[in-house]
């Protein structure tokens, strides 16, 4: 007996992501107070946050999400960025207890790379971070920052290249953040007191304002306000995002041998005993 075309076609709509256009910033966000350090460009369809000795920046989601992909276009700070931070995250409303996904840029002086910095928080414990450099210039063109987050895994991408993959790890009692519904939030800010080079250099006022820009906002997830969002008829909770695909672990292979710089799983240092979910990279 054959399979009916219209069973056929529920299932790939159920299995593949819908591939929307990217919506305008007043489609998903809505600035902080500082709205005259936020330059909304285009329509919507770019923005810019502005730094300065007043006054950082920063916006926030209208609504929170419970899993998906989140995914913007970022070009960051030119020339002498030391000192500011480009960050970009989700998080719970619950800071003691909270679940927070991290993408941090880490500025430089002219001519030295940014770092970008991963860190994930759940249940309130963080202390999980990544540094990789990038095989481009982030400041000279647009490119495309994301994380996919399902119930079995979340992925940092930039562009279509993984450069860290978290397993949930409950079976062996790590936290994963399957329960509080996030918000997604931007900011530029001073943070010359860690930022580059452990603190050593500062933030050179004389260079200001410093502008990163945004644009292409995709925020293909489960927001709260739609209803439930634990069920798994949505696309990334198909088997195919389970896991990595063998052509997605081996680059992120490559960016590990490449352009990491930071392990928390390798920082003895800081861990006299590897932490749990480490043994479960691929």
């Amino acid at each position: 007996m054959g399979v009916p075309a219209s069973f056929i076609v529920v299932v790939l709509l159920l299995a593949t992501p819908c591939i929307a256009a990217p919506g305008k910033f007043q489609d998903y966000f809505k600035a902080d107070r500082i709205n005259d350090h936020i330059r909304v460009q285009d329509g919507g369809t770019g923005v810019q946050l502005v730094l300065d000795q007043k006054s950082a920046s920063g916006f926030e989601s209208k609504d929170k999400f419970l899993f998906g992909k989140i995914s913007m276009q970022l070009k960051l700070v030119p020339g002498d960025s030391a000192g500011t931070v480009t960050a970009y995250y989700a998080a719970s409303e619950n800071y003691v207890n909270r679940d927070e996904i991290d993408l941090e840029f880490l500025g430089n002086t002219t001519g030295n790379p940014y770092i970008v910095q991963t860190n994930i928080y759940t249940n309130g414990v963080g202390n999980r971070e990544q540094r990789h450099y990038l095989w481009f210039d982030p400041t000279a063109d647009y490119h495309s920052y994301s994380f996919l987050w399902n119930q079995k895994q979340i992925v940092f991408y930039v562009d279509s290249t993984p450069i860290r993959v978290f397993p949930n790890a409950q079976d062996i009692g790590v936290p994963f953040p399957t329960k509080q519904p996030m918000g997604v939030y931007s900011s530029l800010w001073n943070a010359d007191d860690w930022a580059t080079q452990g603190g050593r250099v500062k933030t050179n006022w004389g260079h200001a304002p410093f502008v990163a820009s945004y644009r292409n906002f995709d925020l293909d997830a489960c927001a709260i306000s739609s209803g439930s969002c634990t069920n798994s008829a949505k696309w990334w909770d198909a088997s195919a995002y389970a896991a990595l695909s063998p052509s997605e672990i081996s680059k992120l292979k490559w960016v590990e041998k490449n352009y990491l710089v930071y392990d928390y799983c390798k920082d003895p240092s800081r861990f006299s005993t590897k932490p749990a979910e480490c043994a479960r990279a691929p």
